[in-house]
């Protein structure tokens, strides 16, 4: 006598017992295709909701998503980096220099930072510490961003009318520079 004669034979799977096994493989499967589908979908649409029967650009999209589109495609990449640096001001020169010292705005083209102090004696001290900034704020940026620093002094109003006024003058210029 053999080994498998020997051995007592497991029963045959019953009608019913291969209706489940057929059952459970068959949801699997659908499982699979249903997953697979919904990932081409998502795919397609971009991952948000969808306007129509096709995907086109007037689908909804992440107010995050839109904001970073428009800033690629109208290129406008360095000044969105730049204000991004204005606003973390404070953070990038320190708490007592932006108390006194505020960026006002960004040329592009030339690559230069203008910024206002309250005071001359801030402004003298920030272009002594311009070098250093514009490496800071470079490291930020990316090489070159920022070439140049431009230190303004506090703008005073403009007198235009009164006792010692002399005609063409724009004000004490010992304080405002």
């Amino acid at each position: 006598m053999s080994a498998s004669e020997g051995a007592p034979k497991p029963p045959e799977p019953s009608g019913v017992d291969l209706a489940r096994v057929a059952l459970r493989a068959a949801k699997e499967a659908a499982r699979a295709r249903g997953e697979a589908t919904q990932q081409r979908k998502q795919a397609r649409r971009g991952g948000g909701l969808r306007s129509g029967a096709r995907a086109d650009g007037r689908d909804p999209m992440a107010l995050g998503s839109a904001i970073n589109r428009l800033i690629t495609e109208r290129g406008w990449e360095t000044p969105a980096a730049v204000g991004g640096v204005m606003g973390r001001w404070p953070q990038i020169v320190g708490e007592d220099l932006a108390r006194k010292c505020v960026p006002e705005r960004y040329d592009e083209d030339e690559r230069v930072l203008h910024v206002r102090c309250d005071s001359t004696a801030w402004a003298t001290n920030l272009r002594l510490l311009a070098p250093q900034l514009v490496a800071r704020l470079n490291e930020d940026l990316g090489h070159g961003t920022v070439q140049l620093l431009k230190v303004h002094g506090p703008s005073g109003s403009v007198r235009r009318y009164g006792p010692l006024r002399a005609h063409g003058s724009t004000g004490p210029g010992d304080t405002y520079g």
